[in-house]
């Protein structure tokens, strides 16, 4: 049985901390697929605590871009599956795609990807459209594609937790 739960805030609201916890009683292996990269001394830091958090109780796989893909082959070799997370996977897209079409596909095929996962996949991602309108084009392309692809990931969910101050909310 497939089941694809949602799970947004702003920065450092718990989001992952919260899915590791509902992840933490799955029976079976676990997976824990990585978007972010290690390009600055700072995000090394992040992601070793992320690393330390999370234990040996995971199989790690980290991807910047191929996540629907990754997706497709965990299938069948894992019943629980982490990722996290979609915002900085959509700055990694970003990055690499001049066209904001390419990348409404590329979030497409990420949603008939979770969607067609034959466990429990919980996906995180920021809420970065609750603030002000950002001053740039680029900051507010960022902001609309996010705003984007949330809702599409939304849509296609089951459960769906706003975080705020380490504390869910469930929203679907």
């Amino acid at each position: 049985m497939s089941k694809l739960i949602f799970i947004t805030g702003g920065a450092r609201s718990g989001k992952s901390a919260f899915a590791e916890r509902l992840a933490a009683d799955a029976a079976g292996k676990r997976a824990y697929l990585a978007t972010a990269q290690a390009l600055d001394a700072e995000m090394v830091r992040r992601i070793e605590l992320h690393r330390r958090r999370r234990g040996d109780a995971w199989d790690t796989f980290e991807e910047p871009l191929a996540i629907a893909e990754l997706v497709g082959k965990l299938a069948g070799r894992y019943r629980m599956v982490l990722l996290d997370c979609l915002t900085l996977w959509l700055s990694n897209v970003m990055a690499r795609s001049e066209r904001d079409s390419e990348i409404t596909d590329k979030v497409e095929e990420l949603a008939a990807a979770l969607r067609a996962f034959d466990g429990t996949l919980l996906a995180v991602s920021n809420e970065v459209g609750l603030g002000i309108v950002p001053d740039n084009p680029l900051a507010r392309r960022f902001r609309d594609l996010a705003g984007f692809l949330n809702q599409r990931i939304a849509r296609e969910a089951d459960e769906a937790y706003f975080l705020a101050a380490g504390l869910p909310l469930k929203i679907k």
